[in-house]
């Protein structure tokens, strides 16, 4: 089997990342957006700028009827998941994969829950791409997409299909040996990286120069590696290590998803960031003090942003 008809759902910064290459390789027909609303009318009449290039893509609306994918890409935020895991059931057929490249560590457990773990491939992100007002701005083969089974000793026939068509698309991937694993690594450079920067109101590049900004970017990993540790995930100070080399090699002025939201006063993921590491560790009775201060300070932003404070 061949991937011949694919959808993306969520077209911001990590879904400009795969539309315009699967477009080109599949096809205006073959390859469809799925919005409804304002959003589909903005998506139709001003489209999408991606690297100087504006695009105008095929849009499809959650009720319309027509073929089913073989490929889902989910790439909405976490606020938006449970209405987006509604908007593409008209999209699902008995052959569908589904790869929800959104951030966290338990997106793949609800779109598994609707419809079932024989359509959910595990997948995540490593890049960073700065969107605003329509514009997304990246290095193509910079970032790269992880995907595939939860152990990836030999590759199923899914995981080979989605291979094959990212190939054909020119889509840098890894298929991760162990993909919960890279999930959780994932997920501890986003706490460490996207809550400092969001609290401080500081770019990556900070964290070239200030010990600082890297001494409370280690302390949240170390927080989120405890939980994993206690859940059966291997994380450890070689894994904090490792990441040193990249975030030092993003482009300076870059910033994380969550400062670029408190910049443009909508509302963040904090609660998929450090609210998933203060929940876990109460539950766990492991402490998470640097996650609480993040949760609670980056909600006061978000708070100040609505005008809450405004003496007015």
């Amino acid at each position: 089997m061949e991937i011949r008809y694919a959808a993306l759902i969520g077209l911001g910064a990590m879904g400009s990342f795969f539309a315009p290459r699967m477009e080109a390789k599949l096809g205006r027909d073959h390859f469809r957006v799925v919005a409804s609303g304002a959003r589909k009318e903005r998506l139709e009449t001003k489209g999408v700028t991606i690297n100087g290039v504006n695009y105008k893509f095929s849009v499809r609306t959650p009720e319309e009827e027509g073929p089913k994918a073989d490929l889902i890409i989910m790439a909405m935020k976490d606020m938006g998941l449970l209405q987006a895991i509604e908007d593409i059931r008209n999209l699902v057929g008995e052959h569908t994969q589904i790869l929800c490249v959104m951030n966290g560590i338990e997106s793949e457990e609800k779109v598994a829950a609707a419809y079932g773990w024989d359509h959910v491939l595990y997948s995540y992100m490593r890049m960073s791409i700065v969107m605003k007002d329509g514009v997304a701005d990246f290095d193509p083969n910079w970032g790269t997409v992880h995907f595939g089974e939860a152990k990836n000793e030999t590759l199923t026939a899914r995981t080979q299909m989605v291979r094959d068509f990212f190939e054909a698309c020119g889509i840098p991937y890894v298929i991760d040996e162990d993909m919960k694993r890279g999930i959780w690594f994932k997920f501890m450079c986003n706490v460490g990286e996207n809550m400092t920067c969001a609290l401080l109101g500081i770019p990556f590049g900070a964290f070239r120069t200030s010990d600082s900004a890297n001494e409370l970017r280690r302390a949240a990993m170390r927080e989120v590696m405890a939980i994993a540790n206690r859940l059966g995930v291997d994380l450890s100070e070689q894994d904090i290590e490792a990441q040193e080399k990249t975030v030092k090699n993003i482009p300076y002025g870059n910033k994380p998803s969550t400062l670029q939201d408190l910049e443009a006063k909508k509302k963040t993921e904090v609660e998929l960031f450090a609210g998933t590491v203060v929940r876990l560790g109460k539950k766990l009775g492991i402490p998470t003090p640097l996650c609480y201060v993040f949760y609670h300070g980056i909600r006061v932003y978000e708070e100040k942003n609505t005008g809450e404070f405004d003496p007015r």
